[in-house]
């Protein structure tokens, strides 16, 4: 009874639950069925010996099939080797009666399985009836030896047909359709035996016109290598037309049970190699997020130092550079970077799905790699880059003021050098000492029209002081020669109002004694002087420098400069008025014969001088209204210029809004499939590629804008860095878009979800959420849950949270929802299903050799195992055991156990 225990715990697997049929219709046994002779014969010799593979684990074997089974003890026996269980004693006498109750015992006991046995009864198996012996007997190989045979959801005589299909797909000559003449050549045996034990059977040196030896050679090296007994006859399964088919499922039954071992090992390697598979995929992934994130992240190290740079340069030239070195950044630089980042993220949520779909644990980038990490850098990054850009265009617009300001201290530095030229040598001048009476006179009232002059004078000294102070609060680069220049004019000025004094006090002492001096020439002097100095402002004024940035301003210049025009007449008169006195000066002196020196002795000027200046002022007078209408053409094209940057922008700006919503719509409909909102999105994702001609054109008009230094627009909202903005993150969101659809497919194919349910989880989704913007927040997460059916408490919401929202955010999106919803049907494989695979391997060792991993498993899934395992630590493990078990651990991201 000691090998029957051992036999019961062997064939364990094999049993059925009681409610199972394992018979069709057409295997039940019918009474009145002539068995052909021959087929009777084979079933004979095969089952006998079947039976005898199993008895003789229990010491004992039959001869005669329908005498031995008569008295049922070893018909009893039989069943408990074969079922590793214990039948009810049997009764031990001799009689008829005795021998129907063991039978009976045995033939109910085969009923509890599940057996429905037909047409066979104790009385004639006690009779010895042939036909119903030899069916009882294919009744039971049915139930414990072909019924539990299970391939690709094929069960019994199917999944062993199929089992024998596959394994006999590759020979040559050999094609199983049936368990009766597919077998007659005795190829298809020889092929069982050579899959599964090359060693045994040279399967190139079999011929298919000797179905003898095949036979005889597959018996033989079945019974002696795979204990196996001889169950049929060569030249009876050759002779027979159709041999029969229970005694060919039988002995091939034999086969499938000896090579079920390695039918195991091989699920087994497949397993680990798809598990291998999936592990290495996902590793070339993540190292290329690595490689990926590390480019893009030195590259924007490398570009914010150049960005932080605000050393100004000293030229216009030198800064306009700058700009357009701005410029080619924007343009050619940093938009394969968007693109970049935007794969990047792409990537980085498809690797996540597939870890989550296969059961791994999240990918968690190296320190400083995170896409929260990148994004930082980038925003980083894009305020580094507006800041450079306004930095640029204020240094330009100092530069420009720098330029007009030093231009327009150089001119009235100019003029007033002209003008103290030899002031300070003719004050100090003693000429009054030796001088006549007239003479001090005349000198006397020519002090007074200087001082009269000087202080004239002192507006324009006090215009270039405000000017170089101004240069030097816009850090002119040349501001050590302009505060010099400036200190030296000042220091000039003061010493010529010490000397205005001096000399005035020493006219003062002499003047009683001098006569008054001719007032025709005193009322000349006085009033040439404030007349000159009034053409000298108008000559300054006609050629002063100007700088405006609109219509407006020209036209308030040319209005000014239309009210000068109109003080010419009042101007003109006070000229006539002045060369009038010259001319009575003239006529009194020829009317009394005077002698006139030729010279003024109040005044420098002559009427000559008033007449050349007062020409030139009338000279420049056109000239200052060409430039103003210059000015005007320019500013008028500017103009041009900001409607037609308007207008594009005015459109544009609207459209890629417009997008962003419908983008949106798309993504929340559920009226079609997954499939078609993807179509959906890839035209819309089209129609922005083909946009892009627009977006490049306004770039265009806006690097006309920039270069005619243009920096406002009233007649639009947008700006060129908002239209850029806007623009990025509609590619952006279009590519996010088809990347969370395509994430939703992935999801979808890989948790078989029907897009029936797509819909409804869909339709959920929207009911709850109110803002319309594809996230949930907690609240209304909890609201759809409870609507779905979900019993939640505090905890288990807690803890739902915690795998919709790992990060805190505050809201659920829809990716989230649906990993949710399908999470608990995945069909995944776990750490524990790969260490048993790798147990099968081993053949139940705690540890596994390089050797039976290269034989087992294919070389790269092999070799990847090698270099992955660690050194295994037994005390009776061989040199290069590997510790399979922490490997299989490792791949799921949990702790040895």
């Amino acid at each position: 009874m000691m090998a029957v225990e051992t036999q019961a715990q062997y064939t364990t697997s094999y049993m059925m639950s009681e409610e199972q049929q394992y018979m069709s219709p057409e295997d039940e046994w019918d009474r009145d069925l002539l068995l052909d002779p021959a087929w009777e014969k084979q079933q004979r010799k095969t089952f006998t010996a079947w039976c005898n593979s199993h008895l003789r684990k229990a010491g004992t074997q039959i001869e005669n099939i329908e005498e031995d089974f008569r008295n049922g003890l070893k018909l009893m026996l039989l069943l408990e080797v074969i079922s590793g269980e214990r039948l009810p004693k049997p009764d031990k006498g001799k009689m008829r009666f005795h021998k129907i109750a063991n039978v009976n015992k045995a033939l109910d006991y085969i009923c509890s399985k599940g057996v429905k046995l037909v047409s066979i009864g104790a009385e004639e198996i006690v009779d010895g009836n042939v036909k119903m012996t030899l069916g009882m007997i294919w009744t039971i190989i049915l139930r414990f030896a072909i019924q539990d045979i299970s391939v690709e959801e094929t069960s019994a005589k199917e999944g062993l047909l199929l089992w024998c299909q596959r394994k006999t797909a590759p020979y040559r000559n050999v094609n199983v359709q049936n368990f009766h003449i597919s077998w007659k050549d005795g190829l298809a045996l020889c092929a069982l035996i050579h899959r599964h034990r090359p060693d045994l059977i040279d399967y190139s040196k079999l011929r298919k016109d000797d179905p003898i030896g095949n036979l005889n050679a597959a018996f033989d090296v079945a019974e002696k290598y795979l204990d196996i007994p001889k169950m049929l006859d060569a030249e009876d399964i050759v002779n027979t037309p159709k041999p029969d088919e229970k005694a060919i499922m039988t002995y091939v039954s034999c086969f499938y049970h000896a090579f079920a071992g390695a039918e195991q090992a091989e699920t087994a390697a497949n397993r680990i190699c798809k598990v291998l598979a999936v592990n290495q995929e996902n590793e070339k992934l993540m190292e290329e997020y690595e490689k990926l994130a590390s480019e893009l992240l030195e590259w924007i190290r490398k570009t914010i130092p150049w960005l932080e740079n605000r050393v100004a340069e000293q030229h216009m030239r030198a800064m306009q550079q700058k700009l357009e070195d701005f410029r080619d950044y924007r343009r050619v630089h940093k938009p394969p970077r968007v693109q970049e980042k935007c794969q990047l993220e792409i990537n980085f949520n498809t690797l996540q799905t597939k870890l989550r779909l296969s059961n791994r644990p999240a990918f968690m980038p190296s320190e400083g790699k995170m896409v929260s990490d990148i994004a930082n850098a980038w925003k980083g990054l894009e305020q580094v880059e507006k800041g450079y850009e306004e930095w640029l265009l204020t240094e330009i617009r100092r530069l420009e003021r720098l330029d007009h300001l030093a231009e327009k201290f150089k001119q009235k530095v100019s003029l007033h050098k002209a003008w103290t030229a030899g002031k300070e040598e003719l004050l100090s001048m003693k000429d009054y000492e030796s001088a006549s009476l007239m003479e001090i006179r005349a000198l006397m009232r020519k002090h007074e029209a200087f001082e009269s002059d000087l202080a004239a004078h002192q507006d324009r000294v006090e215009q270039i002081a405000a000017i170089a102070q101004e240069l030097n609060e816009l850090d002119y680069h040349d501001a050590s020669s302009v505060n010099s220049c400036c200190q030296g004019i000042c220091d000039q000025w003061d010493n010529l109002g010490t000397l205005t004094q001096k000399r005035r006090d020493s006219l003062e002492r002499v003047e009683k004694l001098w006569e008054t001096i001719d007032q025709l020439y005193l009322e000349f002097a006085k009033r040439a002087a404030p007349f000159n100095n009034w053409m000298d402002g108008a000559m300054e004024d006609l050629q002063d420098m100007f700088i405006v940035h609109s219509i407006e301003e020209i036209q308030s210049l040319i209005t000014a400069h239309d009210q000068f025009k109109a003080t010419l007449p009042e101007a003109d008169k006070e000229r006539v008025a002045t060369l009038g006195i010259h001319n009575e000066i003239v006529k009194i002196a020829q009317t009394y014969g005077i002698k006139l020196s030729g010279v003024n002795p109040y005044t420098n000027l002559s009427s000559q001088d008033i007449t050349n200046k007062w020409d030139a002022v009338k000279h420049l007078v056109p000239l200052r209204d060409q430039m103003l209408q210059e000015e005007v053409a320019r500013q008028q094209s500017n103009e041009r210029l900001r409607r037609q940057f308007a207008a594009q922008a005015n459109i544009i700006g609207p459209w890629i809004q417009n997008k962003m919503e419908e983008i949106g719509r798309v993504s929340v409909d559920i009226a079609g499939s997954l499939e078609e909102q993807m179509n959906s999105l890839k035209q819309y994702e089209q129609s922005i590629i083909n946009y892009k001609s627009n977006i490049d054109k306004l770039e265009g008009d806006h690097q006309l804008s920039q270069e005619s230094l243009i920096f406002d627009n009233k007649h639009t909202n947008y700006t060129m860095e908002h239209i850029r903005v806007g623009w990025e993150q509609l590619l952006t969101t279009i590519a996010r878009t088809i990347n969370e659809v395509e994430n939703q497919i992935l999801t979808r194919d890989a948790k078989g979800i029907s897009q029936e349910q797509l819909n409804e989880f869909r339709a959920s989704f929207n009911h709850f959420d109110r803002k319309r913007n594809g996230m949930m927040d907690p609240d209304d997460f909890r609201a759809c849950l409870i609507s779905m059916g979900y019993d939640l408490g505090e905890v288990e919401f807690a803890r739902i949270m915690t795998l919709v929202d790992p990060n805190n955010t505050g809201v659920v999106t829809f990716q989230a929802f649906i990993d949710f919803m399908t999470r608990e049907t995945a069909e995944t494989d776990t750490a524990d299903q790969v260490m048993a695979s790798f147990k099968i391997l081993a053949s139940d060792k705690p540890y596994i050799t390089v050797e039976e991993l290269r034989r087992e498993l294919p070389p790269e899934q092999a070799e990847y195992c090698i270099s992955r395992m660690t050194r295994y630590v037994g005390a009776d493990s061989p040199s290069g055991a590997l510790d399979y078990i922490s490997f299989s651990s490792a791949l799921y991201g949990e702790s040895d156990l």
